[in-house]
């Protein structure tokens, strides 16, 4: 059925229900066209101001898209948690998940039963004085250019609560994003949700591909948001010399916003090289989920005054602040020595996991990458018959697809929890399932 004829109403809010119904029910499809306001409002026999105000409150609810002088779509929704991991049979290891070993991270309910809270009311400081000093000893190897040119510090309920902050202070519906690609899908469907415009960065070992990133720009995105480390799915990191290739292809947008997600920075296993540098917006968000647990949702977040301010301002009206009660936790367990160590050692066990089973895969034959963090990346000439035959071995691991805007397929395979004989028996396995793929080039 043509979308023209699915859509109704009188009034602009009575035409928006019924686009976002027709989506509910399936009568529209992601990205399907929707039709002209003026021809919408010539059928509906309704002003073009009308359609014109329900397109637009579709657009600020991120049900649409569309962008100057081009044709409005229905947007990408969300993809739910479990329709990304899908389910895992029983008896079969999962690695699909990207979360951290739960063996290193710390006992927080040991830490919960040692807490002593006062009682926190309206109108006290929002971040506490001692996590202050934690997070921004946390920036500590930032270059002295960021620090001296940075606003205040603020605490954030977890990277992408701070990447969606800064995002929400800068940029408006319609606007174009640039993102990785392939990148994570929290930032591609946050974009979404928020009515902007994802464009895919191709992305290398090293990270955002310049020449990517400079045909990116050109089509005038307002931000650009990276991941300089541990990036997910691929574990690319962003190194020294490509930092400052990026920064010169920024050099020629001075006001597009730079946003790094540096959220495993504990526990990356690469050092930090930025491309924020120099920049006149840009905001830095870290995060303690990889190392004290995902569901202590604190973030660190540092940005230049104008952002930092802005972001401050709507956390005040909105939420106010994290958690008093999660900022003391997060202070009891950074301040405990064998937690810091363990931090230490997750960091260490979790570079030789990933690093053996790039070892296993390179031996037979697998190109497979992770510079950094708890994932590797494999390509792959088909998604799911891979997903599948491996699931059927005994392993589930991540189809590429959610990841992905145009880039090639490919799986991830999370490596927190992968001993040395976990890595050797599933490269075996990986290699008998592409061979037999290359041979009967499964659909």
């Amino acid at each position: 059925m043509a979308a023209e004829h699915v859509i109704a109403g009188r009034t602009s809010r009575a035409i928006a229900d019924s686009v976002e119904a027709a989506i509910e029910s399936g009568r529209l499809a992601e990205t399907e066209a929707l039709p002209s306001v003026r021809g919408l409002a010539a059928r509906l026999g309704v002003s073009p101001t009308t359609v014109s105000t329900a397109y637009r409150d579709l657009r600020l609810r991120g049900v649409v898209t569309s962008e100057a002088g081009r044709v409005t779509r229905v947007g990408v929704r969300p993809v739910s948690r479990a329709q990304q991991y899908g389910p895992v049979g029983p008896g079969v290891r999962d690695l699909s998940d990207g979360n951290p070993d739960p063996e290193l991270l710390p006992d927080v309910a040991a830490a919960v039963r040692r807490l002593e809270l006062p009682r926190f009311l309206y109108g006290a400081p929002a971040v506490l004085p001692e996590l202050a000093e934690i997070g921004l000893a946390q920036f500590g190897d930032l270059p002295a250019w960021l620090r001296s040119n940075a606003g205040p510090l603020a605490v954030v309920g977890g990277a992408m609560d701070g990447v969606e902050r800064v995002l929400a202070s800068r940029a408006r519906p319609n606007d174009r994003v640039a993102v990785e690609d392939p990148g994570y899908p929290g930032v591609l469907e946050l974009v979404r949700s928020m009515g902007m415009v994802p464009v895919g960065v191709a992305v290398d070992d090293a990270g955002p591909v310049p020449s990517s990133l400079a045909e990116a720009l050109g089509g005038g995105p307002v931000a650009f948001v990276v991941t300089p480390r541990a990036q997910n799915p691929t574990g690319a990191a962003v190194d020294a010399a490509r930092a400052r290739e990026l920064r010169v292809v920024l050099d020629d947008h001075p006001d597009v916003l730079v946003v790094e997600d540096d959220h495993a920075s504990l526990i990356a296993g690469a050092p930090y090289a930025s491309t924020c540098v120099g920049r006149r917006s840009w905001a830095i968000v870290r995060t303690t989920s990889k190392v004290l647990g995902p569901d202590l949702r604190t973030g660190f977040l540092l940005a230049d005054p104008r952002t930092a301010r802005r972001v401050a301002e709507r956390q005040l009206v909105g939420a106010g602040w994290v958690s008093h009660v999660l900022q003391h936790l997060v202070v009891r367990l950074w301040s405990d020595d064998d937690v810091r160590n363990g931090m230490r050692l997750a960091g260490d066990l979790y570079r030789k996991r990933r690093q053996a089973l790039l070892n296993r895969l390179a031996e037979r034959g697998i190109a497979a990458h992770g510079r950094s963090g708890l994932n590797v990346w494999v390509p792959v000439p088909h998604e799911v018959p891979v997903v599948q035959a491996l699931h059927g071995r005994g392993w589930a691991v991540r189809a590429g697809e959610p990841h992905r805007t145009h880039s090639e397929p490919f799986i991830r395979i999370t490596t927190a929890t992968l001993t040395t004989d976990d890595a050797d028996r599933l490269a075996a396995d990986v290699a008998a399932v592409l061979g037999r793929s290359r041979r009967t080039r499964l659909a």
